[in-house]
Protein backbone atom coordinates (compact mmCIF):
# COMPACT_ATOMS: atom_id res chain seq x y z
CA UNK A 1 0.00 0.00 0.00
CA UNK A 2 1.27 3.73 -1.21
CA UNK A 3 1.53 6.05 1.74
CA UNK A 4 -0.53 9.40 0.26
CA UNK A 5 0.20 11.83 3.29
CA UNK A 6 2.86 12.29 5.32
CA UNK A 7 0.27 12.32 8.26
CA UNK A 8 -0.21 8.61 7.06
CA UNK A 9 3.73 8.13 9.01
CA UNK A 10 4.57 6.99 12.07
CA UNK A 11 7.64 9.32 11.93
CA UNK A 12 5.83 12.42 11.33
CA UNK A 13 3.22 11.55 14.08
CA UNK A 14 5.70 11.17 16.44
CA UNK A 15 7.07 13.90 15.34
CA UNK A 16 4.11 16.27 16.16
CA UNK A 17 3.76 14.38 20.10
CA UNK A 18 7.63 15.53 20.43
CA UNK A 19 6.48 19.15 19.68
CA UNK A 20 3.36 18.79 21.64
CA UNK A 21 5.88 17.95 24.79
CA UNK A 22 7.85 20.59 24.12
CA UNK A 23 5.21 23.30 24.15
CA UNK A 24 3.57 21.81 27.01
CA UNK A 25 7.41 21.79 28.89
CA UNK A 26 8.47 24.84 27.90
CA UNK A 27 5.26 26.56 29.20
CA UNK A 28 6.45 26.64 32.67
CA UNK A 29 10.30 27.89 32.25
CA UNK A 30 11.21 31.43 33.52
CA UNK A 31 9.24 34.19 31.73
CA UNK A 32 12.97 35.67 30.89
CA UNK A 33 13.68 32.47 28.78
CA UNK A 34 10.43 33.01 26.73
CA UNK A 35 12.29 34.48 23.57
CA UNK A 36 15.41 32.09 24.49
CA UNK A 37 15.74 28.57 24.91
CA UNK A 38 11.78 27.97 25.09
CA UNK A 39 11.64 29.68 21.65
CA UNK A 40 14.66 27.48 20.17
CA UNK A 41 13.11 24.68 21.53
CA UNK A 42 9.94 24.80 20.46
CA UNK A 43 11.53 25.75 16.72
CA UNK A 44 13.52 22.89 16.79
CA UNK A 45 10.80 21.10 17.75
CA UNK A 46 8.01 22.17 15.25
CA UNK A 47 11.49 21.57 12.52
CA UNK A 48 11.04 17.85 12.94
CA UNK A 49 7.61 16.79 11.46
CA UNK A 50 7.97 19.75 9.44
CA UNK A 51 10.65 18.58 7.61
CA UNK A 52 9.54 15.32 7.35
CA UNK A 53 6.06 17.02 5.58
CA UNK A 54 8.04 19.21 3.47
CA UNK A 55 10.40 16.65 2.30
CA UNK A 56 7.40 13.96 1.77
CA UNK A 57 5.56 16.70 -0.74
CA UNK A 58 8.87 17.09 -3.12
CA UNK A 59 7.80 14.20 -4.78
CA UNK A 60 11.66 13.56 -5.32
CA UNK A 61 13.71 10.81 -3.04
CA UNK A 62 17.04 12.56 -3.11
CA UNK A 63 15.14 16.13 -1.27
CA UNK A 64 13.25 14.20 0.20
CA UNK A 65 15.92 12.18 2.09
CA UNK A 66 17.68 15.92 2.66
CA UNK A 67 14.77 17.08 4.27
CA UNK A 68 14.94 14.05 6.66
CA UNK A 69 18.61 14.62 7.46
CA UNK A 70 17.17 17.74 8.72
CA UNK A 71 14.97 16.77 10.81
CA UNK A 72 17.34 14.33 12.18
CA UNK A 73 19.93 17.00 12.93
CA UNK A 74 16.78 19.31 14.61
CA UNK A 75 16.42 15.95 16.71
CA UNK A 76 20.13 15.94 17.89
CA UNK A 77 19.72 19.99 17.95
CA UNK A 78 16.63 19.88 20.68
CA UNK A 79 18.17 16.82 22.71
CA UNK A 80 21.07 19.34 23.56
CA UNK A 81 18.97 22.15 24.35
CA UNK A 82 16.64 19.46 26.21
CA UNK A 83 20.16 18.89 28.24
CA UNK A 84 20.62 22.92 28.59
CA UNK A 85 17.10 23.02 30.19
CA UNK A 86 17.59 20.46 32.72
CA UNK A 87 20.90 21.59 33.44
CA UNK A 88 19.11 24.88 34.04
CA UNK A 89 16.79 23.33 36.84
CA UNK A 90 14.00 24.21 33.95
CA UNK A 91 12.89 20.41 33.37
CA UNK A 92 12.79 17.38 35.43
CA UNK A 93 14.03 13.97 35.21
CA UNK A 94 11.38 12.10 34.29
CA UNK A 95 10.49 15.41 31.43
CA UNK A 96 13.60 14.89 30.07
CA UNK A 97 14.62 10.64 30.44
CA UNK A 98 10.52 10.62 28.50
CA UNK A 99 11.61 13.33 25.92
CA UNK A 100 15.53 11.68 25.16
CA UNK A 101 13.56 8.01 24.63
CA UNK A 102 11.63 10.13 22.34
CA UNK A 103 13.95 11.65 20.42
CA UNK A 104 15.79 8.50 20.42
CA UNK A 105 13.10 6.67 19.05
CA UNK A 106 12.42 9.33 16.34
CA UNK A 107 16.62 9.47 15.15
CA UNK A 108 16.15 5.65 14.83
CA UNK A 109 12.82 5.81 12.50
CA UNK A 110 13.71 9.02 10.59
CA UNK A 111 17.30 6.63 10.10
CA UNK A 112 15.32 3.80 8.59
CA UNK A 113 13.32 5.64 6.53
CA UNK A 114 16.42 7.57 4.76
CA UNK A 115 17.95 3.47 4.48
CA UNK A 116 14.51 2.30 3.38
CA UNK A 117 14.58 5.11 0.78
CA UNK A 118 18.11 4.77 -0.02
CA UNK A 119 17.28 0.87 -0.84
CA UNK A 120 14.54 1.25 -2.78
CA UNK A 121 15.78 4.57 -4.92
CA UNK A 122 16.26 3.11 -8.88
CA UNK A 123 19.75 2.98 -10.05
Amino acid sequence: MKVKSYKELNVWQKGIKIADSIYGITENFPQRELYGLASQMQRSAVSIPSNIAEGFARGHTAEYKQFLRIALGSCAELETQLIIAHRRNYTTKTEVLNLQEDLDHESRMIMNLIKSLRKNAKP
